[in-house]
């Protein structure tokens, strides 16, 4: 048994580009960690939409905003915004998309969710 593991993004496990969106993977012993990265006019039921073929994202996400800004809408209404340092949950059926001019830049933590985005 291994007493820990570490691993960059600088050399990541995994990598895929759909559209505006990049993202990259790196896989542990026990856990996927993916860093999402959408470019400005992201939007999820335009970029993403007819690769996931749904209309809309049917994911749960846990993760980290580290730059950029990101408002979520789920289905259910309560819509928000993620900002830089704030860590967040979106549960499924929910649309997204970049807010400003900068790129989002976010790391995913469920590895069902992080799997999800690279294996499609």
């Amino acid at each position: 048994m291994s007493d820990g593991a570490k691993k960059g993004f600088e050399q990541p496990d995994e990598s895929r580009e759909i559209g505006r969106a990049t993202i990259e993977m790196v896989r542990l012993a026990g856990a996927s960690v993916a860093r999402i990265t959408f470019a400005p006019g992201w939007r999820w039921s335009t970029d993403m939409k007819e690769t996931m073929a749904t209309d809309l994202c049917q994911a749960h996400h846990v993760g980290y905003c580290l730059e950029g800004g990101l408002h979520v809408v789920p289905d259910g209404g309560g819509e928000f915004d993620i900002a830089p340092g704030e860590a967040y949950e979106i549960h499924p059926g929910h649309d997204a998309w970049v807010t400003g001019d900068a790129n989002y830049v976010g790391l995913e933590f469920v590895p069902q969710t992080a799997e999800s985005f690279v294996s499609r």
